[in-house]
């Protein structure tokens, strides 16, 4: 499937990808806010890139989601899950080995994205954190990437409902062929996993439930990387080939 979304619809949460460059700059760029900027100033190096992509990004995201110009978009400070400029959208950021994602949507929403052959110790933490259903069903099939489908699926899941790590891995149960449980009775959700640029994206986010609006796809557009001075020109969409993996509602946990 291609992906492209110039034209964005704001009634669909969307997930703009971009690749990182290896271009530091000695000064926080004037677009960032003060928060921003202190955060910056604390890293040094290689590790600097991540921020400033990811918020370069999220500016980008929020113009081409809302119709504004990246220069007059804004995340909230703090950790950067809503705009404050324009207001009523919904962020999430994710970042790995070179690639930043970020999803726009109008109500709370969560991405991960994972390199897809990312090889860790997926039996040792499968055993430790997740539930007595999903060790059964994942150890049998001894299968690394469905590890990663899973552990991408619980990592947006959090990020989605605002909790984090800690205690709270089995709040999402996910069943032999991708069936999904969670805690969240008061509220229909749905989960998105695709494979594109070599990454496993999983993106999370709340739905009214009926079958003509869980059919659609959130709209998934890469970006070019950012210019050398991180300027907040409009950026341009490139080809973007991704694989959709699965496509699912996630019910209330019996």
């Amino acid at each position: 499937m291609a992906g492209q979304s110039n034209d964005c619809n704001p009634d669909r949460p969307a997930i703009w990808l971009c690749h990182q460059i290896n271009r530091n700059l000695s000064q926080a760029p004037a677009w960032m806010t003060a928060d921003e900027g202190e955060t910056l100033a604390r890293l040094e190096g290689p590790r600097r890139q991540e921020p400033l992509t990811s918020r370069w990004l999220i500016r980008q995201a929020l113009a081409l989601a809302s119709g504004e110009a990246p220069a007059s978009c804004n995340p909230v400070p703090g950790r950067p899950v809503a705009s404050a400029s324009p207001q009523g959208w919904h962020l999430s950021l994710s970042h790995s080995q070179g690639l930043t994602a970020c999803a726009t949507g109008r109500s709370a929403l969560g991405i991960d994205l994972e390199p897809s052959q990312r090889r860790a110790d997926w039996a040792r933490v499968t055993t430790r954190w997740f539930t007595a259903v999903e060790q059964e069903w994942l150890l049998r099939a001894d299968d690394p990437f469905s590890f990663l489908k899973v552990w991408t699926l619980k990592e947006a899941w959090l990020k989605a409902t605002g909790r984090g790590i800690a205690g709270n891995l089995q709040t999402l149960e996910v069943r032999k062929n991708f069936e999904l449980y969670g805690d969240q009775p008061d509220r229909h959700w749905q989960a998105s996993c695709l494979y594109a640029e070599g990454f496993l994206v999983t993106l999370v986010y709340p739905c009214d439930g009926s079958p003509d609006n869980t059919s659609l796809w959130p709209e998934i557009t890469l970006l070019e990387p950012p210019p050398d001075d991180y300027n907040q020109e409009p950026a341009p969409s490139l080809d973007l080939t991704w694989e959709p993996l699965f496509h699912r509602l996630i019910r209330a946990r019996p």
